[in-house]
């Protein structure tokens, strides 16, 4: 399946013929160039021959489950490939192992189409958005490189994810200033209507996990309790 004038290229992996068929109709209608795979095993053939830019994932499938596709599509190298998982409501724990292994953004079934789509623009337009040129944001021992795309922590690199880096790249340029989850997902994921916040607090635990020598007392990023977090320069 393609579209003219292609925006990018998505990759919909679903064991149910009639999900994968109007999520793509939608897909193309707001103009990307759409493919379906059926199971695990023919999801990861076929974005390593096609190279999508966006996978949308089902946990949930034959032969090779979700996470599982998801570990072999992020081993196949090159270009980055982003990953939105699809999950039942009681996968919760799916979810957040989902979310540790780098996916960068999940939904829940059943799903509006249209709010799939809205999901796939912010997850592809926060790829394509060339990084502003800024001077790296310094402070006591941290180092946050916007341009480089880097984060060093006592002379140290630091590996994030895209989405790790963005939060706390966020939060690092606006110092001392309380957000909400629901801010967060806003400024950070790119749309502010949807409910469920769990996928913040999970980037906050792992920005936590790598930056801070105690990450139950934080010196970067605190709570700032009945409201959000905060970052601490």
């Amino acid at each position: 399946m393609s579209a003219d004038a292609s925006r990018g290229s998505v990759l919909v992996v679903d064991d149910e013929p009639t999900i994968g068929e109007v999520v793509c109709r939608y897909l193309q209608r707001a103009g990307y160039e759409t493919h379906v795979a059926l199971d695990g095993v023919e999801a990861v053939e076929m974005a390593a021959a096609r190279g999508p830019d966006l996978v949308v994932l089902d946990l949930m499938l034959p032969r090779v489950d979700g996470l599982e596709a998801m570990r072999r599509i992020r081993a196949l190298g090159g270009r980055r490939t982003a990953i939105i998982l699809l999950t039942a409501r009681g996968e919760e724990s799916d979810r957040v192992i989902g979310l540790r292994l780098g996916a960068d953004d999940y939904i829940v079934k059943p799903f509006s189409p249209a709010e799939l789509v809205a999901r796939v623009d912010a997850v592809l337009r926060r790829i394509d958005t060339v990084p502003e040129q800024q001077p790296p944001l310094r402070f006591d021992g941290l180092v946050v490189d916007p341009g480089g795309r880097r984060v060093r922590l006592d002379d140290q690199d630091v590996v994030l994810t895209q989405r790790e880096f963005e939060l706390l790249l966020f939060l690092a340029r606006h110092p001392g200033q309380a957000f909400t989850r629901n801010q967060l997902m806003d400024h950070v994921w790119g749309y502010s209507f949807y409910t469920d916040t769990s996928t913040v607090t999970v980037h906050i635990r792992r920005l936590r996990a790598k930056l801070e020598e105690t990450p139950e007392h934080p010196r970067w990023i605190e709570t700032v309790w009945g409201i959000g977090y905060r970052f601490a320069a």
